[in-house]
């Protein structure tokens, strides 16, 4: 039985065409303390967002994303950062000592971020908003904290775009439940067969998307993207925002 925000999430597309309408200051405060009414691990609260509004700065951000130009167009792009800075200065106050090379701090701190991006996505849309959620803010994370000023003990995780919905695409289709949802415990015995059906249904979405020119679907692009290395200088950076991850 669906409800009235059920079907707003399940209705879910990424937006990245916007009308030239500024979103009001009102609903942007809506938004943004949704955002802060997440659900976070020992209310460690482990993530900062950085509201950008400024032309040149999203022109900027849009390059560094990888040219991603709805960056840019968008009338606001938050970017979503892990933020132990501020606990830091917690621990410093009370005269202790913050172990931030803990790997359970940073997945808290990764888990923190991205349920508050999410609930962000969903109140912005539930007031007509459109977004997409931009994962290009990690290309080039160094350039992004040095043009965001970000402090130590930071690191952006996604970036969102939000604006008034300019084109009405179709809806991506998913996984079937039964691949992903296990009673009890994890079965495997249906997964290839789940895997197969998901091939065909998204190999006939993304060919009527793209007018015949990407005929793969889920299964075979997934494949391709992860037998890939990616965005390998992460570790690197996060070491020098102060995370000397174990």
């Amino acid at each position: 039985m669906q409800t009235d925000v059920t079907r707003l999430i399940q209705s879910h597309r990424s937006i990245r065409k916007y009308i030239d309408k500024p979103i009001p200051e009102e609903v942007l405060e809506d938004v943004l303390a949704c955002a802060q009414w997440a659900p976070s691990s020992h209310n460690v609260q482990a993530y900062s967002i950085i509201v950008v509004r400024s032309a040149e700065k999203k022109k900027q951000l849009a390059q560094l994303c990888g040219g991603q130009k709805w960056v840019e167009t968008c009338p606001v792009f938050l970017v979503f950062c892990a933020d132990f800075y501020r606990l830091k200065l917690t621990c410093d106050m009370r005269g202790t000592e913050l172990l931030a090379d803990e790997v359970e701090n940073m997945l808290v701190a990764a888990v923190d971020t991205a349920l508050a991006a999410e609930n962000a996505l969903v109140a912005a849309r539930s007031h007509g908003l459109g977004g997409v959620m931009i994962g290009g803010i990690r290309n080039q994370p160094e350039d992004v904290a040095r043009l965001l000023q970000l402090p130590e003990l930071t690191a952006p995780i996604m970036g969102m775009c939000l604006g008034y919905p300019d084109q009405d695409v179709e809806q991506k289709p998913r996984l079937p439940q039964r691949a992903v949802i296990h009673e009890e415990e994890y079965r495997t015995e249906h997964l290839p067969a789940a895997l197969e059906e998901y091939e065909a249904i998204s190999a006939e979405y993304y060919s009527r998307r793209t007018k015949g020119e990407l005929t793969e679907g889920w299964t075979r692009q997934m494949a391709d993207y992860l037998k890939k290395p990616r965005r390998q200088h992460l570790g690197d950076f996060l070491r020098q925002q102060g995370f000397p991850l174990k």
